[in-house]
């Protein structure tokens, strides 16, 4: 919002990733930069900025998917057709989606890691808060530097199907908050008035899905490598 003005949507990542420098956003064409962030409500306050704005778009759609609707998509995928009429081009597309990326992003009994290279992806399905939490959570599998999507985790180049195992039974329901950059709790109501750790944490647990997450660890799991 630039004052009563709504000038556009982005992805939450982009308000909680750690970044240097001041927070802007590429919007409308422009770059605005962030004033404060109502958490509750959804809204981010901006006003106009010279340059520097981010636009984050993840695997050619919006991030930010939840659990429910990326299961949904998994499920199409898998051969659960839609229930709703589709075009001649539109089930040519699922079509061709279900034989090309299917067998290398889904698997009706498990959840499926893939290797191609040195590219290791846990494909969760669970959607973004789901896999925010689990990228903290499993911080001994995957990778640091990754950003979490609503699809896939990137994993650890090194990562033995062992590897998994271990991480997952030091778990157990000790789920951790994700990674939220501490100027995020700017906009957070009575902010100037908590403790910033207390601040952080009440952003972090407003991002995490701990019961997609806990139901993600409960799968199976397929590792499958690609020659």
């Amino acid at each position: 919002m630039s004052g009563r003005t709504e000038i556009g949507r982005t992805d939450p990542s982009v308000l909680t990733e750690e970044r240097p420098g001041p927070r802007r956003l590429l919007l409308g064409g422009r770059s605005w930069q962030v004033t404060c962030i109502d958490w509750l409500r959804k809204r981010v306050f901006v006003e106009p900025a010279d340059g520097g704005g981010i636009a984050k778009w993840m695997n050619g759609g919006v991030a930010g998917l939840s659990y429910a609707l990326t299961r949904a998509m998994r499920e199409v995928l898998l051969g659960t057709d839609p229930p709703v009429s589709l075009t001649r081009r539109a089930q040519a597309c699922l079509a061709e989606q279900r034989e090309t990326d299917a067998p290398g992003t889904v698997h009706p009994g498990a959840t499926l890691i893939t290797r191609v290279g040195s590219d290791v992806r846990g494909w969760t399905w669970a959607g973004y808060r789901a896999n925010a939490t689990l990228a903290t959570t499993l911080q001994s599998v995957t990778d640091p530097l990754q950003r979490p999507t609503d699809s896939w985790l990137r994993l650890r180049e090194n990562l033995t199907s062992a590897d998994w195992r271990a991480a997952r039974e030091n778990v157990g329901e000790n789920l951790v908050l994700p990674d939220v950059d501490r100027r995020a709790v700017r906009g957070l109501k009575f902010s100037a008035a908590l403790p910033e750790r207390l601040a952080v944490a009440t952003v972090a647990a407003r991002l995490a899905d701990f019961e997609s997450a806990r139901s993600v660890l409960r799968e199976s799991v397929r590792f499958q490598h690609d020659g």
